[in-house]
């Protein structure tokens, strides 16, 4: 899925803390995922035959899956995926001046959304088998990018 936003619900933010000079104490976060960096994700998309979904990308702090009562809530948010990484990145590459884009692998169903209990060894399989396939785009992504700058 090629991040379009993000909903930060980690409860806590990389900026936390002493404002060491490197960026703005307040960074715009308005178009935190670039894009002319979404465009390019499309683009390679296309070229790999991949399916190419976009959404909101809702971090969450874990270790531990969400409950359904959870995903409920997070689709009443406009939440598309959930996952326990990403987010804090962006927040910290943004207030430095980086322009980001972000893509994820979405390797299973949410709490609630499947009949199967969750478990872990599903998300390492499913990221297992989506390897070469995920490794191709994101290759063409930042292989088109960096030759277009």
């Amino acid at each position: 899925m090629l991040i379009t936003d993000h909903l930060n619900l980690m409860g806590d933010s990389p900026l936390r803390g002493p404002n060491f000079g490197s960026g703005p104490r307040f960074p715009d976060l308005s178009q935190a995922y670039d894009p002319a960096l979404q465009n390019f994700a499309r683009d390679a998309a296309r070229a790999s035959e991949l399916t190419l979904r976009e959404g909101v990308y809702a971090a969450l702090l874990g270790p531990s899956y969400e409950t359904p009562a959870e995903i409920r809530m997070l689709r009443t948010l406009g939440a598309d995926a959930v996952g326990m990484s990403t987010v804090p990145e962006v927040i910290a590459l943004r207030q430095l001046g980086v322009r980001v884009g972000a893509m994820s692998c979405i390797t299973n169903l949410a709490a609630g959304l499947s009949a199967q209990p969750l478990d872990h060894s599903e998300v390492e399989a499913t990221a297992r088998r989506s390897r070469k396939a995920f490794t191709d785009v994101l290759t063409r992504w930042v292989t088109s990018a960096g030759t277009a700058r």
